[in-house]
Formats: C-alpha cells, structure tokens, sequence
C-alpha cells in the first residue's frame, strides 16, 4: 500500500492526496509536518519537502514525479488524456499553474497566512510578476468547465488547491484579488470541482488540520 506523508495543509499533499482519491488507490497517511531533518525522511525526501510517499517499491518526492507515478501504475480511472499532445498540454498547464501562478504568489503567504511580513519591494516584484503571469495562465487554461478541458485532469488536482491560495494571499497582502482582476473565475471552477468527493475530502482534511493545531498553539 502507498503512504503519502506530508500534511493535509499542504496544498501539494493535497495535490496528490486527490490523485490518489480519484483514482481509488487504496492508501494511507503519515503525518510528517515541514522542519524535519531526522534520516527516516531525508531518505525518502532529500530536501524534506513534502509531499513524498513510500510505495512498495521505495519512496518518492516531488508531487509531478508521484502524479506520474500514479498515472502509470494505476492508468484507470485516467487523469491524463490517451493523446500524447493532449496529455502534454495538460502536464504543460499543471506544471505552469505550480511554477509560474504559485509558487510566485507563495512569497506574500508569510504575510497572508503567517503572521509574518513581507516587504514592499518584494510586494511589488510579485505583483509585477503575477500582473504578467496569470495573463498567461489565463491562454493555457480553458476552464471548460475543467482546467484543461472537458475532462478532469492532473491539472486540476493543481488548479483546485492552488487558485485559491493565490487569491486570498494577493488580496490580503496587496489589496486585490489577482485572479480575479485578471479575469479568471476561480470561485465557479472551485464550485465545480468542489462537488467531487475527493475536493470534499481533501477540504474536510485540511479544515480539521487546521482547527487541530490552533487548538494546540491555544493549549
């Protein structure tokens, strides 16, 4: 059986954890929350990112490499298209919601989410960035009704966890919803793909971490 670790805050454990829920692979969770350094996880994520999962057979980081992982072991129910070019687009729009949309937008989370700030000039830098990125997020996605298309895809299982970080951190910290200033409609594909027994799995998870540890910083 596979074992994701990570932790349900995590929008790429969460990524993953809904490939998983999709495909109906039989699985279980370890706990593993950022900071460690001890060699039970840097054998399996030399950096001790998370999300990794140990499988049968060894363990796997980076959550593109495990979705791929996934799709090839278990290609039923698929989350890429039989197509090689279709197939490419949608790993292409995966990849450019994590890298381009994302992990940009991460930089205003200390802020957001945190507690912590973040300065103007790196306000400033990200905006500038987003203002040009999400535009062209915006020609790759086609939201039809899913991310890529007419089919739910590994893009969504980055899309769904994703967006709306990007949304709340750029409204919080620079003063606007990003997203939505650039046109793109993230609440009714959120409401879309929020029906699917995974995206409320995953939701009921992250909200239930959530409320567990501020009940512990309370204590």
């Amino acid at each position: 059986m596979i074992t994701l670790c990570g932790m349900p805050l995590s929008n790429y454990y969460n990524k993953v954890k809904m490939a998983l829920l999709e495909k109906g692979v039989p699985f279980q969770e370890e706990v593993v929350r950022t900071g460690r350094s001890d060699d039970e996880v840097l054998s399996a994520s030399p950096l001790a990112k998370i999300p990794f999962v140990r499988t049968p057979h060894g363990p796997l980081c980076e959550s593109v490499a495990i979705l791929e992982y996934l799709e090839a072991a278990h290609p039923t129910p698929p989350l890429l298209p039989a197509d090689p070019y279709a197939a490419a687009k949608v790993r292409e729009l995966m990849i450019f919601t994590n890298l381009h949309v994302e992990l940009v937008a991460r930089e205003l989370y200390a802020q957001a989410f945190f507690g912590g700030t973040v300065s103007e000039n790196t306000q400033a830098r990200v905006r500038k960035q987003l203002d040009k990125n999400i535009p062209a997020f915006k020609r790759l996605a086609k939201f039809a009704p899913y991310a890529a298309g007419e089919q739910f895809t590994m893009a969504d299982c980055a899309a769904y966890v994703n967006l709306p970080l990007v949304a709340l951190s750029t409204r919080l910290v620079l003063g606007t919803d990003l997203l939505a200033e650039h046109g793109v409609d993230w609440k009714g594909y959120g409401k879309l793909v929020g029906q699917r027994p995974s995206a409320q799995r995953v939701d009921a998870d992250r909200k239930a971490d959530q409320e567990k540890l501020a009940a512990a910083r309370k204590a």
